[in-house]
């Protein structure tokens, strides 16, 4: 199990070096400008990008293709256009993705007068090409995971009580994001903004140390 702490993640959001008014972004993975040869993705996973937008800041339209982008909203909307008609405001508890596929232009703006959080993640198809899709699930429940086939991979969202305890997959490779309060896994403490990368899971649980939110990815190679 490789444990990464969120003060350890690249950090974006400067103007004077060019990225927009109020935004910032952390980002767990190398992405952009910051480029690291030892940490460049975990299996399909690509990036996992924490992106905090201020009141009417956001990201202009702008290209992807061959990715596959999962968009969890922490707290505020989150207001998504694309070049294939799509247009939809994402609020927490909402899973949202886009498989950008031979390629599809999108925008995301915080429109409301509160600031938004949101934790986006993009994974690696298994094949390149073909037509953009998109899916909006709104509410997801915790006994019901999302299913990634495109990149053999599955998210898991688990909401926790103070002392609860949760199973975590075993998988081949289980990527887990802490989204809010703090848990245990494996003898580590993480708290909101750390990851853990796990390969060849057994039997492992993760329990809430307080109130917890937690992003699990199931997936099939690493």
């Amino acid at each position: 199990m490789d444990v990464r702490r969120s003060g350890d993640r690249f950090r974006g959001g400067d103007p004077a070096t060019g990225d927009s008014v109020g935004i910032e972004t952390l980002h767990a993975f190398s992405f952009g400008r910051f480029y690291d040869p030892d940490n460049l993705r975990f299996g399909p996973i690509l990036a996992c990008n924490e992106e905090r937008l201020a009141p009417g800041a956001g990201f202009d339209e702008h290209p992807h293709s061959h990715t596959e982008i999962v968009t969890w909203v922490v707290e505020g909307e989150l207001t998504h256009r694309d070049s294939a008609s799509h247009a939809t405001v994402v609020r927490p508890g909402d899973v949202q993705h886009l498989s950008s596929a031979g390629g599809v232009r999108h925008v995301e703006r915080n429109d409301g007068d509160t600031p938004l959080t949101f934790v986006q993640m993009w994974l690696a198809p298994l094949e390149a090409g073909g037509e953009p899709a998109y899916s909006h699930v709104a509410g997801i429940a915790d006994s019901t995971p999302y299913a990634l086939p495109a990149a053999g991979a599955m998210l898991h969202v688990r909401r926790m009580s103070d002392g609860e305890r949760t199973a975590v997959p075993d998988a081949t490779g289980v990527y887990v994001h802490v989204v809010r309060g703090r848990v245990r896994l494996g003898g580590e403490e993480l708290g909101a903004g750390d990851s853990a990368r796990i390969t060849e899971s057994k039997g492992l649980e993760i329990s809430a140390v307080e109130p917890a939110e937690v992003l699990l990815w199931e997936l099939a190679s690493v």
